[in-house]
């Protein structure tokens, strides 16, 4: 899909006032989308036909990983759960053999990268939107997430 097209989409949505617009072209597609605080734009480009395959494995591994995710499902008053915002890969750290962007226990401010999720070779960083402490992580470096996955919980 072309840059410019891209652009010109964020430049409609912000004009418009829309929260969220999704294009499809053959099998690529692309979804734009505001995000809550400060109005910013995020932009996820990915093959049509990858959530697919990508969804089909996950099911067992979420039988597998359900009391990791307990917690998740009824977060304390005080806690922020921070999920995937795209299917792919998820890396806790910059390269192999490299310190992880965040540990349990460490502070972490609005911003500031959290982990890398990779989707169809483009290496995505996902930021913090609050600050607080991390008091879980629930994903495992080299993990497959799923859209909307829990991934970190902010105290």
């Amino acid at each position: 899909m072309d840059i410019r097209k891209i652009k010109k989409l964020i430049e409609l949505l912000e004009e418009s006032g829309i929260a969220e617009i999704e294009i499809k072209e053959g099998e690529e597609a692309v979804r734009i989308s505001r995000l809550p605080t400060g109005g910013a734009a995020q932009v996820q480009t990915y093959a049509a036909a990858a959530p697919a395959p990508a969804a089909a494995p996950q099911p067992p591994a979420l039988a597998g990983n359900a009391p990791a995710e307990a917690p998740a499902a009824r977060p304390r008053p005080n806690e922020h759960v921070i999920t995937a915002p795209m299917v792919g890969t998820f890396y806790s750290a910059p390269s192999p053999g490299a310190k992880a962007f965040v540990e349990i226990g460490d502070e972490v401010k609005v911003g500031q990268v959290l982990c890398i999720i990779e989707a169809m070779k483009m290496m995505n960083q996902i930021e913090s939107d609050k600050a607080g402490r991390i008091t879980s992580i629930m994903a495992r470096n080299g993990d497959p997430v799923e859209f909307g996955q829990p991934l970190f919980v902010i105290e």
